[in-house]
């Protein structure tokens, strides 16, 4: 005959077995706190924010072009409807790349104002702004400098189309000179485009430490 144990059956309780399992499962990893910067690279970190009075400076500059554009398209439609002068149709085409040449030079500032806050200053917070602009969620300093070259030569070619409808009154010397410097532009633009892609094809080597 085999004899029962007089120790009872251990039973968990339900509050017991549920904080077991509890206990068991994984737990969010927490997020390393940042160290403490000493004194002087704080101090030398917190001098990018020295740049902030000159993007409101560029604020005041992109305001002033907006009311220029208004001014310039004020002074058009009074010369096109309420004046008995003819306007022709190269002095319209003029005053209308005017126009385009101001939108642009503010289509420059807007890229220097958001993307230099975003990469030299603060993070904007506009990764879940739906009118976030699609080249900002990837800019850097290099993309930035890529862009702005482009900007910079569509206002130098609105500055040559308008001097080439221009031309019968400029001489020989002012095309040439412009023509040079817009083509100087363009292979500035594109070797910095072939560095920046030369750049980021380079990958790190793990092993260096």
């Amino acid at each position: 005959m085999t004899q029962q144990s007089d120790q009872p059956h251990l039973v968990w309780p339900d509050n017991q077995a549920q904080s077991t399992k509890t206990s068991t499962s994984p737990t969010p990893p927490v997020p390393p706190r940042p160290s403490r910067m000493n004194a002087l690279p704080a101090s030398i970190f917190m001098s990018r924010w020295l740049q902030a009075p000159l993007y409101v400076g560029l604020i005041v500059a992109q305001a002033i072009y907006v009311w220029q554009f208004w001014l310039e398209l004020y002074i058009l439609v009074t010369n096109v409807f309420l004046s008995t002068k003819h306007v022709s149709d190269t002095e319209l085409m003029l005053v209308v790349l005017g126009l385009i040449d101001v939108v642009m030079i503010s289509n420059l500032l807007v890229m220097v104002i958001v993307g230099g806050w975003e990469t030299f200053i603060s993070k904007l917070g506009l990764d879940a702004h739906p009118d976030q602009p699609e080249w900002l969620s990837h800019v850097n300093a290099g993309v930035l400098k890529v862009k702005l070259a482009t900007a910079i030569i569509g206002i130098s070619s609105i500055h040559l189309l308008k001097t080439f409808i221009n031309a019968e009154t400029l001489d020989e010397k002012t095309l040439l000179w412009q023509t040079i410097i817009h083509m100087g532009l363009v292979l500035s633009a594109i070797a910095i485009a072939y560095t920046e892609k030369i750049t980021a094809s380079i990958a790190p080597d793990p092993s260096r430490k």
